[in-house]
Formats: C-alpha cells, structure tokens, sequence
C-alpha cells in the first residue's frame, strides 16, 4: 500500500497533471469525448485504452482531471497486481518489486496517460499471479477469474500484446497440469487453458468484430497494421530501445543517430544478472516456477517489440519490466536476507544502495523526460489558439502534419487525404471547406498541397518543438 501511494504521490508531484495531451492521447480520449470529433482509429489500436478515460471525458474535457484519474487509478491498479501475488511472496519482496517498477521513470511518466503500455503491464501481472496461484491451489477459483479477467481485460487493450502473453501460460498450463494431478477445483485439468481461451476471447470480441466491418476480418486488420507500423518482420531492435531509455524520445521513429547519456542505460546490461540471480534465489526457496514463468512472459510480450518492428519506444516494454520486477525483488532479497548473519548487515546495505543509486537515475532521467514531453505537447495547445484567433472554430476541419493533436485541442475534425492514417479524398476536403473553415497545417521545408496554395498563409510564432510550422486557412 505504501509503494503504490508513494507511486501516485510521485506522479502528481513530479509529473505535472496539466501537462498537455500527447499524439496518441488525444487519439484514445477523443472517441469518448463528447465535444470533440473523434479522431481517425488506425487498425494496430484497440479501444480499451479509451474506455478507461471514459468516465472523466463524459463529464469534463480538464486534462488536469483526467491526469489526476489516471495517477490515482495506476497507484491502485499497482497495488491490486501485487495484491494477487500475496499468497505466492511474501510481504516484503512484493513492496519492493512494486518499488523497483514504479521507480523506473517510464513507469512515472505514463502512470497518468491515457496510454495502453502501463495498463497491460499491471493487469498482465496480474493475470500471471492468478494463474500461479490457479495451478498451485486447486481450490482457488478467484485466481481463475482473475486469470480469464486480466486476460480479457489485456485483449481489450492490446490484443496482440494479450496472445503473447497468453502463449507462455499456455504452454504452462500444459506442464502443470500433471503437478496439480490433473484437476483443477474438481474441474477438468483442462480449466487452465479454456480459462486462458475464454479470457482472449471475451477482451478480444470487440476488436475482432471491428476486424470484419472495416478492413475484412482479423488477417486484413494484422496485414493493414503491419503497414502502418512499417512492416512486420525480423527487426533488431535492441539498440533502438537503448536509444530510448534517456527520455529524450517518446517514439523513436526512424531511430538512428548516437547513443547518448549511456550511464542512463546501465540498468538494462545489470537486468540479466539479477534475473537470473532471482532464479537461483527462487530455486533456494522451491518456488522457481512462480519466479520463472513471469520472466517468461516478460520475454514473450517483449518480442513484437524488440524484433517484428524497426521503431521503438520506452513505453512497449513497460509489461516485460513489470513481469521482470518479481525475480528482479526474489534477487535482492536473497542478497540481504539469505546470506550468513554476520553478512547481513553489508549485503543489505548494498541493496539499499543499488536501489535508491536506480532511483535516483530514474528521477534525473524522469525530469528530462517531462520537460521534453510537455514542451512537445504544449505546441500542440498553442497552435489550436492561433488557428482559434485566426477564426478556425467548430465546426472546422484540420489536416496536414500534427492535424490530429491540433484537432483535438481546437475542437475540430482532423483527415489525411494520403498516409497511415487516411480518412477523406481531397474532393472531401474541398467540399467541406464551402461550408466551414478548413485549416492546412505544413511542416517546415514543405509546400502546402496544391488546393492551398492561393489560401492565405500564417505563421505559427513561440512554438518550443515543432518550430517552423504554417497553416493555410481556406477563404471565408
């Protein structure tokens, strides 16, 4: 309870609730607001995400709140998932399993997000914890709903995300079915897997019957997705995530240039030895099943992302570190606790200063990371002012580069006649720019598109990342 307080205090306080929304925020928030034209859904998204701000957005369109909501949600959502796992650890390796996870500046930084990644890291844990504790414990059926629960709840998130995860416990419930001797709570010691099942399938209806209507059933979606994100396929994509870990880019897409601030990654080389370490400590203790399999898992959800994609981003791999973080606690804990007593006293003392060296390194990095987030999204509220002063209000219509953020925060619809995320021909546009404003946002070093190019033009002064911008507005 204290780490998962403490987590919500260190976001509200460190990661200021009026920071503006980011790209993909205003995506996942616009379906559910009620003012605002919802935004172009590309195929990869699901909309769990936006059913979980809902609540907020049905009444107020404040980002404040909403930042609020989610930092005070995440900070609960962080102690139910190591609640589950109370029955399997003590106490004291959870709290600081809990400590090791929160304290990663990602885990901060998209704690009051409306983003999937931290969401399917919490539930996914917790889905984990329900199917140790399922198959060690044959009488205990609230660990089969969590189960079939968390599951659901994960496909209705990220679908892609919930079948890696579902493969390794699958692939488990097939071992242990002969360690519970075959049955489950006087169930069949098939439950496992048609809980498993049944979990994929109610979280992931949603999204399949979408599928059918719009892109032609679930291959048609996987293959339009693949475009979108550059192609699925054997992508190396370690270096990229290293790239990412100093907080300088959100999304790193294409990711090149040098790795910098590289003492800011140094966790990441440790990482292997302390789970591996966790496992030994774990066997020790004739509980390696419940330290292996979440490791597992964390391998499994972590392989679209670090080799099917040629793009990264910090926040892909926040269910693997979440997963991670149980051995990661197992490790330490033996360090501290399960050494002679004469040692106790140095080796816990060496923990103690691993973790706050790793948390101290994760605020620096984390103070980096907001400053450069909010100035990137603030551009995004300054430009829907001027388009504002320049007399683009609702109805309008935005389009160009940065059109769906903009859109959002200028109460507009937002279109691509070309690209990922293509919505409207340029006869759409055209038609709807004899009605009401249409706005033509171009980056700079760009022409704007032929149509606009006799529109009056403006610039787009004290912006602090997307400099350079002009818009085109259609004549009155």
């Amino acid at each position: 309870m204290v780490i998962a307080l403490a987590f919500t205090l260190s976001q509200l306080v460190f990661v200021p609730p009026h920071m503006g929304l980011g790209w993909d925020e205003t995506v996942y928030i616009s379906q559910v607001s009620p003012h605002i034209p919802a935004a172009y859904f590309s195929a990869p998204r699901a909309r769990g995400t936006s059913l979980l701000v809902a609540p907020v957005t049905a009444v107020t369109s404040s980002t404040t709140a909403l930042r609020v909501y989610l930092a005070v949600l995440s900070g609960a959502g962080l102690f139910t998932a190591l609640r589950v796992w109370r029955r399997l650890r003590p106490a004291g390796v959870l709290a600081l399993a809990g400590l090791l996870f929160a304290g990663l500046w990602v885990t901060q930084l998209y704690g009051s997000q409306a983003m999937p990644n931290l969401w399917v890291a919490l539930v996914g844990l917790a889905a984990v914890g329900g199917f140790l504790r399922a198959a060690s414990d044959p009488g205990d059926r609230a660990a089969l709903i969590i189960l079939g629960a968390g599951l659901a709840v994960v496909a209705l998130l990220r679908p892609p995300d919930a079948v890696w995860l579902a493969v390794p416990l699958a692939a488990a419930a097939v071992v242990m079915r002969g360690r519970v001797g075959g049955r489950v709570g006087g169930w069949p010691g098939l439950v496992l897997l048609a809980v498993i099942a049944a979990g994929l399938a109610v979280g992931g209806a949603e999204w399949i019957v979408e599928s059918y209507l719009h892109y032609g059933g679930v291959l048609g979606r996987l293959h339009r997705s693949g475009q979108i994100e550059g192609g699925i396929g054997w992508h190396f994509a370690l270096g990229d995530e290293l790239r990412t870990l100093n907080g300088r880019r959100e999304l790193c897409r294409p990711c090149h240039g040098p790795w910098r601030d590289r003492a800011d990654s140094l966790w990441w080389f440790a990482l292997p030895v302390v789970i591996t370490a966790g496992f030994v400590a774990a066997a020790r203790a004739r509980r390696l099943a419940t330290s292996l399999l979440p490791a597992l898992c964390a391998i499994a959800i972590a392989v679209p992302y670090l080799f099917l994609i040629d793009y990264a981003a910090p926040r892909f791999l926040l269910p693997a570190y979440a997963l991670l973080a149980i051995p990661a606690a197992d490790c330490f804990t033996h360090l501290a606790t399960g050494v002679r007593p004469a040692l106790r006293p140095a080796t816990t003392a060496l923990v103690i200063a691993l973790v706050a060296t790793q948390l101290a390194t994760q605020h620096l990095v984390l103070t980096r990371a907001v400053h450069i987030a909010s100035a990137g999204n603030s551009d995004y509220e300054r430009i829907a002012a001027d388009l504002r002063d320049l007399g683009i209000r609702p109805p309008c219509l935005i389009t160009g580069r940065l059109a769906t953020p903009v859109g959002y925060h200028a109460r507009c619809a937002s279109a691509q006649p070309s690209g990922h995320n293509r919505n409207t021909t340029l006869a759409q546009i055209l038609k709807t720019a004899e009605h009401e404003p249409v706005a033509v946002l171009v980056r700079p070093g760009h022409r704007p598109p032929h149509y606009a190019r006799d529109w009056p033009s403006y610039g787009l002064p004290g912006l602090r990342v997307h400099t350079g911008y002009h818009v085109y507005v259609s004549p009155r």
